[in-house]
């Protein structure tokens, strides 16, 4: 055999092409989903029924449970609250008829009243008995309990009854709130001195999977990089940013040893506080003063030291299990209706001197100049390549555009430019067409039979990734280099 001449393997940035990797040609005009695909009623949702009726049994529970109902669920547990079984301890229970009879005719009511029924039955509320609605009982003394009072469950919380010397008011309340709040969105993407938060706070962003650490050599919790999740996060209003954290809390809290009842007490407890009010602490649990440590750290609630026997919630809390506003007025409210507009020419020009919303742009755009209240900046394939490494796709910096598009943009159809949008994608789909595989060049042979001959032999082992024919080169993987080494030293012995 002749005698090939084996080049110095090359080894690193060896390219294979892949498949082109294409986003979705869906542009998103609505405005963006929770991150993830759990929210609190699908937590709920998957609990055993003993774990449930353990909850029942604090009134707090029972009437945050019944707002995330929906409407018709809710009118069917109120009709048959204090109905009354035919024993004086039984379960409050209905015909199936009457309760059918108050629904129309028309198909989407029956549809709406099947699916708040469902609902009932899977949280354990209401089941059917025969041809009969069952109230849960313990369901139904302790909403009875949370709507007309009674018992000494202190599921509500306990107000403190001596004055606070240092009482705090409902706009320090909210600052404290946002600037909590922000500090952590901040430190998500990467503000410029951004406060780094505690380190059970970054344990939470990273076990969520809305951060990462930046560098797999050194993992470090105090280094941590946003990730498409995280992005994702961003998008979302901010009740749904709280609920997405929080979920991920209770997902922890059996790992750490927390009584998962206890924990979604504590929750619903705080969501049905009254703001401004101070509530002691004194009958807490050690499981529910260190909730209250964390939740210091979200702007959930208010606590002027870490040895106060009392404690403020904020308004963060308070709308967890309502539809108001979790902060209203403050830095960049006015905003929400819309800031950014963007060009054909792919320039950004964003209203705003919000230092958070900023810092969220500059994430996927070239920033050039700054005013008073207004910031411009382009879009260009370094950004966007930028952010794409980041974790960041295409289709979530258009929805993020899209979603704070400016009110003159909204009058356009599609709201964002095609051009540019199109070309965000396609800045993706170069990304992602090309990857790189480490690895040894071989080159040099001396004849075409050689050249096969090694060739086949790292093609059997499944190493071979790229060769060309006519030049006689073949690449493979770095684990294939010493194996197929070997073979050619084998070969030039015989």
């Amino acid at each position: 055999m002749s005698t090939p001449a084996l080049s110095t393997p090359t080894r690193g940035g060896g390219a294979s092409e892949a498949g082109g990797g294409g986003a979705s040609k869906r542009l998103i005009h609505a405005q963006p989903q929770a991150q993830g695909q759990d929210t609190i009623n699908a937590f709920l949702d998957r609990q055993a029924q003993t774990t449930l009726n353990r909850l029942y049994q604090r009134p707090a529970n029972c009437l945050a449970i019944f707002r995330l109902v929906p409407m018709l669920a809710r009118q069917q547990i109120m009709s048959m609250l204090f109905l009354e079984g035919e024993e004086a301890s039984s379960s409050s229970t209905m015909p199936v008829s009457d309760a059918q009879a108050w629904i129309k005719r028309e198909t989407e009511a029956r549809r709406k009243f099947e699916e708040g029924m469902d609902r009932l039955s899977t949280l354990n509320i209401v089941r059917i008995k025969g041809a009969k609605y069952q109230l849960n009982g313990v369901f139904r003394d302790g909403m009875r309990r949370a709507l007309i009072g009674g018992g000494d469950h202190r599921s509500f919380g306990v107000a403190c009854d001596t004055p606070d010397k240092n009482a705090v008011d409902l706009e320090y309340l909210d600052e404290y709130a946002r600037s909590r709040w922000e500090a952590i969105l901040h430190y998500m993407v990467g503000s410029g001195g951004a406060e780094v938060p505690r380190a059970p706070v970054l344990y939470l962003l990273r076990a969520s999977g809305l951060m990462q650490h930046a560098s797999s050599k050194r993992p470090d919790d105090a280094d941590l990089s946003i990730t498409s999740l995280g992005f994702q996060f961003l998008l979302e209003d901010l009740n749904t940013q709280l609920w997405d954290l929080l979920l991920s809390y209770l997902t922890m809290a059996e790992s750490r040893n927390m009584d998962l009842v206890e924990v979604l007490s504590f929750i619903f407890m705080l969501g049905n506080l009254q703001l401004g009010k101070d509530y002691s602490i004194e009958d807490f649990t050690e499981t529910q003063l260190h909730m209250l440590q964390d939740f210091r750290d979200y702007g959930l609630v208010y606590q002027r030291k870490s040895t106060s026997r009392r404690f403020y919630p904020t308004r963060l809390a308070t709308t967890l299990t309502s539809s108001a506003t979790p902060l209203v007025g403050g830095h960049g409210s006015d905003e929400e209706r819309g800031f950014v507009i963007l060009e054909t020419n792919y320039r950004v020009y964003a209203y705003t001197n919000n230092p958070l919303r900023i810092s969220v742009l500059s994430l996927f755009v070239s920033l050039k100049a700054r005013f008073p209240n207004l910031i411009m900046g382009t879009i260009n394939r370094e950004s966007v390549k930028a952010a794409l490494s980041n974790g960041i796709s295409s289709d979530q910096i258009i929805a993020y555009l899209t979603h704070h598009a400016h009110g003159q943009m909204l009058k356009n159809d599609p709201v964002l430019p095609v051009t540019v949008t199109d070309q965000i994608r396609l800045w993706e789909r170069e990304k992602n067409r090309v990857t790189t595989s480490s690895g040894s060049l071989f080159a040099d042979f001396s004849s075409f039979a050689d050249f096969a001959m090694v060739r086949d032999y790292a093609s059997q082992l499944g190493v071979l990734l790229w060769q060309n024919e006519q030049k006689r080169l073949f690449f493979v993987a770095a684990e294939g280099d010493e194996p197929t080494r070997d073979f050619i030293r084998r070969r030039l012995q015989n």
